[in-house]
């Protein structure tokens, strides 16, 4: 039936008197107040009795609990009701708004949530994400309703973060929060929107030929694993945390073959899905070992991959005097501009560092060039390896 008709049969001008003298029927029914649009009294079989306001949304109607009649009075319940129907047409959904209030939990709750039930199924980068809200955001909202958090509360956390990419990189990481609680009910709005972005410049931090044995000499100050990676970052132009997880099942024959999806507990995947086999010079042997036995090439402390990598990086330039400092990823981009200098091209630098341009030949011709990329990945590291080492340099570039 629906609510127009069930207002037809029980529509009246509720009184309190009436609303007191109102009798229990088998099943709960309503009367509906004709004074005030949306104001229904809703009697039990148990004889119970209380306001509510009932409107519609999205072609379907609301209900919204306003409280028991021998607790508000009529009035105070028509004022509700007179307040919920203004909400609606701004087009609110009040009736949403207060179980996304009482569901939401706290901060904290709401962002383990959202790591355990959505982020580690569908983002690669969550542990990163979920390190930057632990230490900037939980220490201040943890406690708090989620549904409390303001815009001023994010503004005060980007206030606090001295690094303005790292303040950014903790807005999105909160904003992505509570965009999932919003797609799934949880609360209603995002305290991140509207909330302005550091500006930064884009990076484009080369090494010099001149910084690079005195970057190579400060690696050898650092734990012989973070230096061992960083180099392995420097002579192969890898990404660096597909080099932090670096397996020694996937290096066969010579080559460092990475599988494009991710493998739970074991692999993290490369960045843009595709799967990349790269050719790994002579000059990083000694950096690998002869172990064959499966496991990551890179151990950290706790028997996991190698981490903190910004960290050392951040350390041999507070030793070297740089700033601002240089971080892994501009390794990477070093190696890549010296495939271009030596004259091998854009694109063969993009099918070494695995920028996916699409298409099918990107299908067709992943083992078309494994000479040439053999030849590009020795002649580079050894480019490099003679900067380092100071010799004159006799590699001769590819025209």
């Amino acid at each position: 039936m629906s609510i127009n008709k069930r207002r037809a049969r029980r529509a009246v001008r509720l009184t309190e008197l009436g609303a007191r003298n109102a009798r229990p029927a088998k099943t709960a029914y309503l009367i509906w107040d004709t004074h005030q649009r949306g104001l229904a009294l809703r009697v039990q079989p148990t004889g119970s009795k209380s306001f509510v306001a009932v409107y519609s949304r999205h072609g379907r109607p609301r209900w919204l609990h306003l409280g028991k009649a021998d607790a508000i009075a009529l009035s105070d319940a028509r004022t509700m009701t007179a307040e919920v129907m203004l909400a609606v047409a701004k087009g609110g959904d009040p009736a949403a708004e207060r179980k996304a209030e009482r569901g939401a939990g706290t901060f904290a709750e709401l962002a383990s949530k959202y790591v355990e039930q959505y982020a580690k199924k569908h983002n690669k980068s969550w542990k990163q994400a979920a390190a930057l809200v632990d230490r900037f955001a939980i220490p201040k909202w943890g406690k708090l309703q989620a549904s409390s958090v303001t815009r001023a509360d994010v503004k005060q956390m980007m206030a606090r973060i001295e690094a303005p990419i790292v303040a950014n990189q903790t807005l999105a990481a909160v904003s992505a929060i509570f965009s999932w609680g919003i797609r799934e009910e949880i609360v209603t709005a995002n305290p991140c929107k509207l909330v302005e972005r550091n500006p930064t410049k884009s990076r484009e931090r080369v090494l010099a030929d001149s910084e690079l044995p005195l970057f190579w000499q400060a690696f050898d100050a650092l734990d012989p694993v973070d230096a061992a990676a960083l180099k392995m970052i420097l002579l192969t132009g890898q990404r660096p945390g597909e080099v932090a997880n670096m397996r020694r099942e996937h290096i066969v024959d010579g080559w460092w073959q990475m599988p494009g999806a991710p493998i739970p507990g074991v692999w993290p995947g490369t960045k843009n899905g595709a799967s990349h086999r790269v050719w790994l010079p002579a000059a990083t042997r000694a950096l690998i070992g002869d172990d064959r036995a499966p496991g990551f090439v890179f151990v950290g402390p706790r028997g996991g991959p190698v981490f903190r990598l910004d960290g050392a990086m951040r350390d041999v330039c507070a030793k070297l005097g740089i700033e601002p400092p240089v971080r892994p990823h501009d390794l990477r981009r070093t190696h890549g501009s010296k495939i271009t200098g030596l004259g091998f091209g854009r694109d063969a630098m993009n099918r070494i560092q695995n920028h996916k341009e699409g298409g099918i030949a990107d299908v067709y011709d992943r083992h078309r060039y494994e000479r040439e990329t053999q030849h590009i990945m020795e002649t580079v590291a050894a480019h490099i390896m003679a900067l380092i080492e100071g010799r004159a340099d006799n590699v001769v570039a590819f025209r």
